[in-house]
């Protein structure tokens, strides 16, 4: 890492190898890459930006450490996506820094509900969830099966 200055930028398409490849690390670390996660992954730009949704990048000097998506469920409703930080890079707060950064610009898209799906074996981001406000809803059906948790932030 070249400095401690994290800087939050928004997606470009050159962006995209370190979108997948940050979210394939954990996903394979410790679950199995499911049918949703190449779509989002390999076409992020289609099924995430297009729609009207977003994706932020944390950069530490020259080099991308962190990553995390937005998709537009409906006009106030977004759902928090593929967040991932560089093994390397962990506990320098990288992922609150996504976190604050991805409820803004929901906030700024319109939102009033952000929604994420996680897994509880992964202790370190239910952790962040509630840092950052998420609470725990009812999880009636999910599109992966590592999930087992929903939360949800209203903001405004």
């Amino acid at each position: 890492m070249k400095s401690n200055v994290i800087q939050i930028v928004d997606y470009s398409p050159g962006h995209k190898i370190y979108f997948k490849q940050l979210n394939y690390q954990w996903i394979k670390k410790y679950f199995t890459v499911e049918k949703e996660d190449i779509k989002l992954l390999e076409e992020p730009q289609k099924y995430i930006i297009k729609p009207g949704g977003a994706i932020l990048m944390a950069k530490n000097g020259g080099d991308i450490v962190g990553t995390c998506g937005l998709i537009k469920i409906n006009k106030t409703t977004f759902e928090l996506v593929k967040m991932a930080v560089d093994e390397k890079a962990r506990g320098r707060n990288i992922g609150y820094l996504l976190g604050q950064a991805i409820i803004n610009k929901a906030k700024n898209l319109g939102a009033s509900i952000i929604r994420l799906e996680t897994s509880s074996k992964l202790i370190p981001a239910l952790t962040l969830y509630r840092k950052l406000g998420f609470t725990e809803i009812p999880l009636n059906k999910s599109e992966y099966k590592r999930c087992d948790v929903k939360m949800e932030l209203r903001i405004k």
